[in-house]
C-alpha cells in the first residue's frame, strides 16, 4: 500500500535523568517528527492532504512541545517550570527519541483516526544523524 509522510519541526529542551553521559544536563534540540500515513487514496488521488497533517498533529506538537521543556514526571525542574510560568508537558517515561517517537505516534493516531487514516510510524530525529522510529 502507499504511504505519505509529512516531516513536522519544533524546537524543545529536555534532559535524561538516568543518563551516563552529557545528556543528563538540560538541553535541546531540534526535534523533526516524520508522520508516515497510510490509507485509501482520495478522489484527488491522496491518503491524507500534507497540509491537514500538519493542522493537527503539527497543531498539536506546536501546543504542546515547541518551544518548551519536556520532562519526565519527578525531575526537580518541574517546580522551577511552574513556578516561574515556563511552557513545560511532564511525561511518564524518559524523553528518549525512542520514548518521544513511541509517544507522537500513539496521539497522532488518536489524532488522525477520524479521518479513516492510519498512523504506520514515526520517525523522532533528534539531530541530523540520529533517529528512532516507532510503529
Amino acid at each position: 500500500m502507499t504511504t505519505c509522510t509529512r516531516m513536522l519541526e519544533i524546537d524543545a529542551g529536555h534532559r535524561l535523568l538516568k543518563h551516563e553521559g552529557k545528556c543528563r544536563h538540560i538541553h535541546g534540540h531540534r526535534y523533526v517528527f516524520d508522520i508516515t500515513c497510510e490509507g485509501p487514496k482520495d478522489g484527488v488521488g491522496r491518503i491524507i492532504d500534507f497540509s491537514k497533517v500538519k493542522e493537527v498533529v503539527g497543531g498539536w506538537l506546536d501546543e504542546n512541545l515547541d518551544h518548551g521543556f519536556i520532562a519526565q514526571k519527578g525531575d526537580s525542574i518541574i517546580t522551577y517550570l511552574t513556578d516561574t510560568g515556563g511552557k513545560l508537558y511532564v511525561t511518564d517515561f524518559s524523553p528518549t527519541a525512542e520514548n518521544l517517537a513511541e509517544h507522537v505516534l500513539a496521539k497522532s493516531r488518536e489524532l488522525l483516526a477520524s479521518f479513516g487514516i492510519t498512523v504506520v510510524h514515526v520517525r523522532c530525529h533528534e539531530t541530523p544523524s540520529c533517529f528512532a522510529t516507532a510503529g
